[in-house]
C-alpha cells in the first residue's frame, strides 16, 4: 500500500495523471480478447482456429497462466499432477470448506471458490509453490557456484537451529510421498529425462534422509520437474491457481446429496468457551 507522502506525490504527477486519462473508460490488454466479426485471440494465437480442438485444455490453462504454449506431452503432465493435488477427502481444510458449503446448500461456484481461496496458504496449496520453486532454483545456483547439497542442507539447517525447514521436503502427517513414484514412472512414459534440478532435487532429499529420515515431498518433485522445463516461480503460482478446486467440488456433491446441516455437527458443550461468563442483560428502558 502507498504511504500517504507517495500517494501525494502520485496524485500531483502530471506525467501519469495523464497517462490514467489516455486509459480512462478503455480496457486495455495484452493477453488477447474477443473481435467481433473476427475472432478470439489469447496470446497472439486465435482460439477458434489455433487452440479449440487442436490443443489440450491444459494447454490452454498454461498459455493463459504464462503466455506460453507448450507440447502435449508436458500439458500432460501438469494434467497428471493436478490429480496428484486434489483428493476427495473432507478431512482436508480447503475439501471441509467445500463439504460445509454443501451443508448449507450454497451455490457449488461458491463452495469451490472459498474453498480453492481457503488453500492459498504458506502452509499448504498453490501458494508453497513459490517457495518450492525459488528453493530449488536458488539451491542450483549454489551448486554451480560449487556448493554440494550437503552444503545447501548444513547451510538452512544452521539457520534453523539444526532443523531442516526446505519447502518441497518433509511432510507433516505421514513419512514419503506416494505421488512421487506415480508421477517418475509417468514422466519416463511421457519421454522426460531427469534434468539439473531434479538432480540436485534427490541428492538433496539423500543428505535429508541420511541426516533426519525424511524425503521430498511432492512440492520438491514438481517444483523441480517444472524448473527443468524453464518456468519461473511465478509461472508455477499461476499455472496451479485452481490445483483444489475439484477435490473441493467433490466433498461439496458429498454433502450436497445428504439432509442439510448435517456435516460435522457440534453440540453447545462440544464448544470450550473461554470468554465472559452469562449474565443478566438489562431489559430496555
Amino acid at each position: 500500500m502507498l504511504s500517504n507522502d507517495s500517494t501525494l506525490a502520485t496524485h500531483s504527477d502530471i506525467s501519469y495523471i495523464d497517462s490514467l486519462e489516455q486509459k480512462r473508460g478503455k480496457i486495455f490488454s495484452k493477453t488477447g480478447g474477443w473481435f467481433p466479426g473476427k475472432g478470439v485471440f489469447c496470446h497472439g494465437y486465435s482460439m477458434l482456429e489455433e487452440l479449440v480442438g487442436k490443443k489440450t485444455y491444459f494447454q490452454i490453462l498454461v498459455l493463459n497462466a504464462t503466455g506460453k504454449l507448450i507440447e502435449k506431452p508436458l500439458a500432460d503432465w501438469v494434467e497428471a499432477i493436478y490429480g496428484c493435488l486434489s483428493w476427495p477427502d473432507p478431512r482436508i481444510w480447503c475439501n471441509q470448506i467445500g463439504a460445509l458449503a454443501g451443508a448449507a446448500r450454497t451455490s457449488v461456484v461458491a463452495a469451490t471458490t472459498i474453498g480453492s481461496l481457503a488453500a492459498d496458504s504458506r502452509s499448504y496449496g498453490p501458494y508453497t509453490l513459490l517457495g518450492g520453486v525459488e528453493f530449488i532454483q536458488d539451491a542450483f545456483r549454489q551448486h554451480q557456484a560449487g556448493a554440494t547439497a550437503e552444503d545447501i542442507v548444513e547451510k538452512i539447517t544452521a539457520a534453523n537451529r539444526g532443523k531442516p525447514y526446505i519447502v518441497g521436503y518433509i511432510r507433516p502427517i505421514a513419512k514419503g510421498d506416494e505421488r512421487l513414484e506415480a508421477m517418475e514412472k509417468l514422466s519416463k512414459t511421457l519421454g522426460f529425462q531427469v534434468g539439473p534440478h531434479l538432480t540436485l532435487a534427490y541428492e538433496i532429499e539423500q543428505v535429508l534422509m541420511r541426516r533426519f529420515d525424511e524425503g521430498m515431498n511432492i512440492n520438491g518433485y514438481m517444483s523441480a520437474f517444472l524448473s527443468d522445463q524453464g518456468f519461473t516461480a511465478d509461472e508455477v503460482y499461476r499455472m496451479f491457481a485452481g490445483m483444489v478446486a475439484s477435490g473441493v467440488t467433490a466433498c461439496y456433491l458429498d454433502t450436497y446429496h445428504r439432509p442439510p446441516e448435517t456435516f460435522l455437527p457440534l453440540r453447545c458443550d462440544d464448544i470450550d468457551y473461554q470468554g465472559a461468563a452469562p449474565r443478566t442483560v438489562p431489559d430496555a428502558d
